[in-house]
């Protein structure tokens, strides 16, 4: 098995060569394949040597490797798992992950456009539409109204030009929410998950565990859900498969008091992110909701700042519906960003739009699968154009 592992990996690391002379056409890597390898690289000068069951990695000259390091049989898979991922490219990968919201918004719109040349009915036909993806009233009478501005001023009539302005309106809308989670310089940076029950909280907070050590940066979480025991336990789960340390209680403890506990072990320990869950709650129940508060309270206790941010997790498979719950949460603590679920199995993913138009918080994560690699920074324009892919 180890020799094995020793060939597939001698194999992999093929482009890690200096000496290897490259062809015009090697030269010519795009910046996904970049990152990759960075990804890669970063994995491996902070892998911890200290871990049982591990596997050597041959050092090729000492140009390449100055030393042998040593990982995990299991986080090698993970790391070349996260550079193919990279490869793939995210447009194509999102053009595959969201095809219900292309069959029932992005393929309906073009089919629209079908003709060379737009007449009068197009903007009804295209409202209509719009509305039907749950994109909403009111944003879609924003994009609507000033497409037909544009056209007529113009005086536009071809049909895909139109078509193309309506797509970058459609971004432009995303674009004001497009700003990626800032990791600031302190120990620990504390973000606290928040959200109703079933959207995959759960989930997202594995899926950021994954992002950071990836990252290079050492996590800590908070098992701050202990109404259900469960929820501990999927915690400490996580937090084996990822070697990453989870501080808990019993089930029924003070959730302000885990979190606190964890932020001075996090400190202590010089920790870089602490990720705290919660337990999930309606956002209608007022004493639920000032739970979440104190938690903010006994944080700031601690840190001024903290906590440093402050992510909702909204499922896409229910539309606009995740408008009201953002609007409540974000009054109660002021929520800095968003990382929307499941936008693999809806055909709602329409209502993101009106999300950002009327709530206007940063979009941190957009969440597609069950894998740890199914997560990706929010990006507007590959978002708009992967809904209108003509491939599924």
């Amino acid at each position: 098995m180890l020799k094995n592992n020793k060939s597939k990996l001698k194999k992999f690391f093929s482009w890690f060569n200096p000496k290897k002379k490259s062809s015009k056409e090697e030269d010519k890597i795009d910046a996904i394949d970049l990152k990759g390898k960075e990804v890669l690289k970063k994995s491996l000068l902070n892998c911890n040597i200290s871990h049982k069951n591990e596997c050597m990695i041959p050092s090729q000259t000492q140009d390449n490797l100055t030393c042998i390091k040593k990982i995990k049989n299991h986080d090698i898979k993970s790391i070349i798992s996260s550079v193919n991922y990279e490869k793939k490219g995210i447009f194509s990968i999102l053009a595959k992950k969201l095809s219900k919201t292309k069959k029932n918004l992005g393929l309906k719109i073009y089919n629209l456009f079908s003709k060379k040349e737009i007449d009068n009915s197009i903007f009804n036909n295209i409202s209509e539409q719009l509305l039907m993806s749950d994109i909403g009233l009111e944003t879609t009478n924003i994009l609507v109204n000033a497409l037909e501005k544009e056209v007529y001023f113009k005086n536009i009539k071809n049909s895909e030009i139109v078509l193309s302005l309506l797509k970058k309106n459609m971004i432009d809308i995303l674009k004001k929410v497009e700003k990626p989670l800032d990791i600031i310089p302190k120990k620990p940076f504390s973000i606290l998950i928040v959200g109703v029950n079933g959207v995959g909280k759960t989930s997202i907070i594995g899926k950021l565990t994954h992002i950071f050590k990836n990252e290079g940066k050492s996590v800590m979480l908070a098992a701050g859900d202990t109404f259900r025991a469960a929820a501990i336990d999927q915690l400490k789960i996580l937090g084996k498969k990822n070697s990453v340390p989870v501080i808990s209680q019993q089930s029924g403890a003070d959730p302000a008091a885990v979190i606190f506990d964890a932020f001075q072990a996090a400190k202590s320990k010089n920790v870089d992110i602490l990720i705290a869950d919660t337990a999930g709650r309606l956002h209608n129940k007022v004493n639920l909701m000032e739970e979440l508060k104190k938690i903010k309270r006994v944080l700031k206790k601690l840190d001024h700042s903290a906590p440093d941010e402050i992510i909702l997790v909204l499922d896409s498979c229910i539309g606009q519906n995740s408008i009201k719950q953002a609007s409540i949460f974000n009054k109660e603590l002021g929520i800095t960003g968003l990382a929307i679920t499941k936008l693999d199995g809806t055909s709602r993913g329409g209502a993101i739009f009106s999300i950002a138009h009327r709530l206007s918080i940063p979009i941190r994560y957009i969440s597609f699968g069950e894998k740890m690699e199914d997560i990706h920074h929010f990006n507007s324009k590959i978002f708009v154009n992967a809904i209108f892919s003509k491939n599924i």
